[in-house]
């Protein structure tokens, strides 16, 4: 009759120390995650200071903004400017995923089939440019593109070109600036899939008389498909968001939504509506985690996973 109660004594015990254990973590997600969503979405419900900040008044005129202005008589018309300009950072962001996966994908297979012994090499020289700052990463590409920069000078000077080519301050820049920046994030995942792969699988390939293409098909694409998928999703994201690209080789007239959330806390003083854009991207980000992970579950279940 003692044994129930001591067996639920023994239960609680555990589940107490196994909540001991993890209550690092859970303060750690609370104090660095959830309090400062909570501190956004208080902002985002707020007045406006006219002088920066907010008062401590409950309003959704930041929400409202998204796509309506206010006109003189107090009436609301719908506006499009911002969401032009999420429209623009969506397709800057997906041309962004789409060339550096172009570009990675082979330069991850041709790391993968590389002798063990170079690869380590190989993969430092890919890291090297993060041990540099990215805003000089990106200033360096203003020397280059520049009217009077390196690449105009040398085209003037080959004699191809009478005047500067305007390479700067395009939405070209902020795509080459964007690609640089995130074509790691693409060939890591992708090369860290295709590491293990079995090589005897090529050969097999090749005995059943499948071409390179076929073979690429039917043999590397489903096995890289994990880091093509992580490296998409890890470039299009933080484009997203990107602020320092389009600021500097755009000039800051091809506007981001980085640049406007930004724009709102700096020159705007409008924080609640900077806190209300920030929250719409996160949303929205969210949204497309939640369904690729939805997504993978129901493939993984359809597959017959546990």
């Amino acid at each position: 009759m003692h044994a129930i109660p001591i067996a639920n004594t023994l239960e609680r015990r555990r589940a107490f120390q196994s909540f001991l254990g993890v209550s690092p973590a859970l303060i750690a997600i609370s104090l660095f995650l959830i309090v400062p969503i909570l501190i956004v979405i208080g902002y985002s419900l707020m007045e406006a200071n006219p002088y920066g900040g907010v008062n401590k008044v409950f309003s959704t005129e930041a929400y409202t903004s998204l796509l309506f202005e206010r006109q003189l008589d107090d009436s609301l018309a719908f506006t499009d400017a911002y969401l032009m300009i999420a429209l623009r950072s969506i397709g800057i962001a997906g041309l962004t995923t789409l060339i550096t996966l172009l570009i990675g994908f082979p330069v991850a297979v041709w790391l993968a089939m590389q002798p063990a012994h170079r690869r380590g090499l190989l993969i430092f020289l890919i890291t090297v440019p993060f041990w540099a700052n990215l805003l000089i990463r990106t200033y360096a590409w203003i020397l280059l593109l520049r009217n009077t920069g390196l690449i105009n000078n040398s085209l003037m000077g080959l004699g191809l070109i009478d005047q500067p080519l305007p390479m700067l301050y395009t939405d070209g820049a902020v795509l080459l600036g964007l690609v640089y920046t995130y074509a790691p994030f693409v060939v890591l995942p992708i090369y860290a899939t295709l590491e293990k792969m079995d090589t005897r699988l090529l050969e097999a390939a090749q005995d059943l008389y499948a071409g390179r293409l076929r073979t690429l098909h039917k043999v590397v694409l489903p096995i890289a498909k994990p880091g093509i998928i992580a490296g998409a999703i890890l470039t299009f994201v933080p484009c997203l968001g990107a602020m320092i690209a389009p600021e500097l080789l755009g000039g800051g007239t091809r506007m981001m939504l980085g640049n406007l959330i930004f724009r709102q806390f700096s020159d705007a003083r409008n924080w609640p509506f900077g806190a209300a854009l920030s929250l719409v991207l996160m949303a929205a980000v969210m949204l497309v985690l939640t369904v690729y992970a939805l997504r993978a579950e129901r493939q993984r279940i359809a597959k017959g996973g546990v």
